[in-house]
């Protein structure tokens, strides 16, 4: 029997039909994603699930003693309960689990027969095995410092913001891994390391799960099903968000012609997946394979560890190549800015160009800066020290408080101010519905007002009235925060037809691989990396990078003690070499680059000759491995006589 079985589930609030005579079921072991529009009844349709809603048709049957818990979008606290306090509460279950169990093996130390003990001590086993319970102190150790709350960790949790009291409740599920647990956008204030936390605790722990997200590298990863709600009724579609996709435009295919909009997003959507994220991971399995063969010949050669960092480390770096900068307007150039807020370093001279066209995506841990940078950008804020010069152009501003709208007015005087009911969107005049039908929303909205709409509607206004506007640069501050999938879509359809820069801050890693050239990766204490690759790519070797610090301490440990020799250090020749070596080594990169470049374009290889493009390549090639060999050796060598 499946943990829940619903069958012929109906259910209306008011007028509005919601769920229409639906079946769903969800059995042990399945991660079950829930997708469709906003208002479609994905909430409902889990809130049936955990018993919490009472359908008005139909039959819930659920497997017996199973413990269903659900993840509250506005968790509340008893007061002056402090994190860890609240966190411990959750798991008294599971302690007094391990007391039992612990007392009963004492017992039966000195009563080995008794088959009463014995079968107790099996079923508490089964238990703890079940919710990986034997180490629970070091499991809440580890979820205060991923979800960055630890420094609150004898903090009342009433006192916390609300993203930071949700993730305290989502640590103690975690940690409690229920039978079945119920997720309603798990991924809303986390960033991405602690939603790369959550995928590896909830693939590692096997948890069974069904959930509601628009992050679709979330779905693509965790769900081995995904289930749609539209106009009523139910899908389900086998695999990740990229089988969802596919199956999706299949279905889609056989069906009316007033889908073939909808069609055309979905095709160029999987269009994308396929061509860009999927050959990222051949790619990203090609390296990882390497990494594991190279890690095996380093347990017996530990020196070749630092090849592999120094390997990762280059494929990390990026080149500013700016060979387009006098053609291209100047929107900002930022000189050496500092900023602190508080006793807290936010920027650290920081210095670059924006220039008209470019894609930024501003990424990096919560907290540290993001925000702060965009108001810098936007004159809100001055910096501490250094130079912002700007250009002259108008900026249209997406931020998470919505200043733009104005409660008392509907959307038809929202989007039309001085009277009429047309707009002019990219260059083309549209009537208001036919505009705003393309942000899903449907004629009887016209006349709502903006104070009555959820904060999903709000905010497919906000971004709406933002394509309205004449402006050079567009900002925006987590734009796709409360919005479906199919109006993140959207969004991204009118930011890749936008003429100007977009400059954009995000945790979702599909939406920043999707739109970013280029990527203001902020470290914390100040420090912003410019990076020019795709951020899932970035995390990757992020993560490779760290995994072998790991092994390299791992393999220090296991080294027998070596006798003090006398210091020695490099000669003044080899030190001066090593110095140098990593800007020669970095300017042959570039030629090489740059040939690669000319050989991919008819024209430029035609002119200059192939063959002598080849034989320049293959020299260049022949000199980079050799410097890379002695900065590796150098390096190395400096390594021991330290």
């Amino acid at each position: 029997m499946a943990l829940v079985d619903l069958k012929e589930i109906s259910k209306q609030f008011e007028a509005q039909k919601i769920l229409c005579g639906v079946d769903f079921y969800i059995d042990e072991g399945e991660r079950v994603a829930i997708v469709g529009k906003n208002g479609s009844g994905k909430s409902t349709l889990m809130k049936i699930v955990a018993g919490i809603l009472e359908p008005d048709e139909g039959e819930r049957r659920v497997r017996q003693n199973i413990n269903i818990q659900m993840l509250s979008q506005k968790p509340s606290f008893k007061e002056n309960v402090t994190v860890k306090e609240e966190i411990e509460n959750q798991l008294k279950e599971l302690k007094e689990a391990k007391k039992e169990y612990e007392k009963i093996s004492e017992e039966i130390s000195q009563n080995p027969e008794n088959q009463t003990l014995l079968n107790r001590l099996n079923e508490l086993a089964n238990f703890l095995d079940f919710h990986n319970a034997w180490n629970l102190d070091d499991k809440i150790e580890r979820v205060l410092l991923e979800f960055d709350l630890k420094k609150y960790e004898s903090k009342p949790v009433n006192l916390l913001s609300g993203g930071e009291q949700r993730r305290v409740a989502l640590a103690g599920l975690l940690l409690k891994k229920p039978e079945l647990l119920l997720l309603d956008e798990p991924t809303n204030h986390l960033d991405v390391y602690m939603v790369e936390f959550l995928e590896e605790i909830l693939m590692k722990e096997k948890f069974t799960l069904l959930f509601i997200s628009h992050d679709r590298y979330f779905i693509d990863n965790i769900a081995t099903r995904v289930v749609e709600v539209d106009e009523c009724k139910l899908r389900s579609f086998k695999g990740g968000y990229n089988d969802y996709l596919r199956q999706k435009e299949e279905l889609l295919k056989s069906l009316q012609k007033q889908h073939e909009n909808l069609l055309r997003l979905l095709k160029q959507e999987e269009e994308w997946l396929n061509r860009g994220v999927r050959a990222r991971i051949k790619r990203n399995e090609g390296r990882k394979k390497r990494v594991l063969e190279l890690r095996e010949q380093a347990k017996k050669n530990p020196s070749l560890i630092k090849k592999i960092k120094l390997e990762l480390e280059r494929e990390k770096k990026h080149f500013n190549r700016e060979e387009g900068i006098n053609k291209k307007k100047m929107l900002f150039e930022l000189e050496n800015i500092t900023k602190s807020l508080g006793d807290k370093l936010l920027i650290k001279d920081f210095s670059t160009r924006i220039l008209q066209k470019d894609r930024i995506a501003i990424v990096g841990k919560n907290g540290s800066g993001k925000s702060t940078l965009l108001k810098i950008l936007l004159g809100e804020l001055n910096p501490d020290s250094g130079v912002i010069k700007r250009g002259e152009f108008k900026i249209g501003y997406f931020d998470q408080q919505r200043r733009m709208l104005d409660d008392d007015k509907n959307l038809i005087e929202t989007f039309c101010p001085n009277g009429g009911d047309r707009v002019e969107v990219q260059e083309k005049n549209m009537h208001v519905y036919g505009y705003l039908k393309n942000f899903l929303f449907p004629k009887e909205f016209l006349d709502k007002k903006i104070g009555v709409l959820s904060g999903g509607e709000k905010n497919r206004v906000a971004l709406a009235l933002l394509f309205t506007k004449k402006v050079d640069c567009l900002i925006l501050d987590e734009p796709t925060n409360d919005l479906d999938i199919p109006t993140i879509n959207i969004l991204e359809e009118y930011l890749q037809n936008f003429s100007g820069s977009v400059i954009f801050v995000s945790h979702d890693r599909y939406f920043v691989d999707k739109l970013a050239s280029k990527l203001f990766i902020f470290h914390g204490n100040g420090y912003i990396e410019e990076s020019y690759q795709s951020y899932s790519e970035y995390l990757t070797i992020e993560k490779e990078l760290k995994s072998l610090e790991n092994f390299e301490k791992e393999l220090q440990k296991t080294k027998p003690p070596r006798e003090r020799k006398r210091k020695a250090k490099l000669s003044y020749k080899e030190q001066k070499l090593l110095e140098e070596l990593p800007l020669k080594i970095e300017e042959l990169e570039e030629k090489i680059a740059n040939i690669n470049e000319c050989l991919a374009d008819p024209n430029c290889y035609e002119e200059k000759g192939i063959n002598t493009l080849a034989e320049e390549l293959s020299l260049l090639e022949s000199e980079y491995e050799e410097l890379m060999e002695k900065y590796i050796e150098l390096e190395e060598k400096k390594e021991k006589l330290h």
